[in-house]
């Protein structure tokens, strides 16, 4: 049997999986991006950060929270809410450090709250998906059992639908507000 430097046998794996005791350090490359965390860890924009011209196309601009820019996706059959991180090069969640992750997830769960709220819907979909964009972005989606794509997911099933002009304008106003965007 062949063991590793401490002792432990070594395995393929033991070579990728980072001990559950290492885990917990803070990774070097955290250390190295000051211009991220702000006065006393508060999260700060990158100025290095833009959106993907797809996600630009595809949605109206709600605002800023913290960490994401939260969008609206421009089809009316959903109300259909898209959350990204303003940090460059990022594609996959666990590209962000450990705070930002856990922001993420405060402001899932906030704008999560708000939709289901504000259209008192069946069902909440939430993913993380990237196949096409490769820029980090998660989808928040109210769902009815009415709706034309239930139970399936709702790419694809039917095209865009433009929004009216008034009710997407009365849908973000209360989004803001209820996200506390406004």
């Amino acid at each position: 049997m062949v063991t590793g430097a401490g002792g432990e046998p070594d395995h393929p794996l033991s070579r990728m999986v980072t001990p559950w005791y290492e885990a917990r350090t803070v990774p070097t490359e955290a250390l190295k991006k000051p211009e991220s965390i702000g006065y006393l860890g508060t999260l700060m924009p990158d100025p290095a950060w833009s959106l993907h011209s797809q996600l630009q196309k595809d949605t109206i601009d709600i605002g800023d929270l913290p960490l994401c820019r939260v969008l609206v996706i421009k089809d009316a059959h959903y109300p259909w809410l898209l959350l990204v991180p303003r940090r460059p090069d990022v594609v996959e969640i666990i590209d962000l450090q450990e705070v930002e992750q856990a922001q993420l997830m405060t402001e899932i769960s906030r704008v999560s709250r708000a939709l289901k709220e504000i259209t008192k819907c069946d069902k909440l979909n939430i993913a993380a998906l990237g196949n096409l964009v490769p820029q980090l972005h998660v989808h928040v989606i109210a769902r009815r059992t009415s709706d034309a794509a239930w139970p399936r997911p709702v790419w694809g099933v039917m095209p865009p639908l433009p929004h009216d002009a008034e009710e997407v304008q009365n849908f973000i106003g209360a989004l803001r507000r209820k996200i506390w965007l406004g």
